[in-house]
């Protein structure tokens, strides 16, 4: 991938994180990049294709890295809730899947696509890391809560509350 195209990525990635899909257009992301529209449509035909590669790129991002947790850290339960509290004790604040989820319903197919194999591939992780299916979907829910409760509230606690509260219940939510 070329330097341009991966610069617009991460243009449209940080676009994405604090206002979601609609929070860019072409001519803002050539503007950040120093380059012409023309070249954004070059690179990337539609916006659709540009939103769904950066999820791709995201999700393969959060897949190799919690292969890695998972390598050095045999609880999966305290793997999420680290892996989740990234986001909020960073700079990015949210995960761009967490913004577009909330979301889903008014993304075009190809970048929905996306945002629902980003969670699959989540629940995938902790069933092959011993949460049963179900209990990795209220265990994901209650994470991407707390995630958004510390951007509403702007108090990153607000993640880590939640993040303890989902430690001091771990039995329930691996049982």
């Amino acid at each position: 991938m070329s330097d341009v195209a991966t610069a617009l990525l991460d243009a449209a990635e940080r676009h994405i994180r604090v206002g979601g899909y609609g929070a860019f257009s072409f001519r803002d992301l050539a503007s950040e990049v120093g380059v012409k529209s023309s070249t954004v449509h070059y690179h990337f035909p539609t916006k659709e294709k540009l939103a769904a590669s950066v999820i791709d790129r995201y999700t393969a991002r959060v897949s190799e890295y919690l292969d890695e947790m998972f390598k050095k850290e045999p609880d999966p339960i305290k793997v999420a809730t680290e892996a989740f509290g990234a986001p909020v004790h960073s700079k990015d604040r949210l995960c761009p899947c967490v913004v577009m989820g909330a979301a889903i319903f008014d993304l075009p197919p190809e970048v929905s696509m996306k945002v629902q194999a980003y969670y699959k591939m989540w629940f995938d992780k902790l069933e092959a890391n011993g949460v049963p299916r179900d209990k990795a979907s209220v265990l994901v829910s209650t994470l991407v809560g707390g995630q958004l409760m510390a951007a509403v509230e702007n108090r990153t606690d607000a993640y880590d509350a939640v993040a303890k509260e989902v430690l001091d219940g771990r039995e329930a939510v691996a049982a």
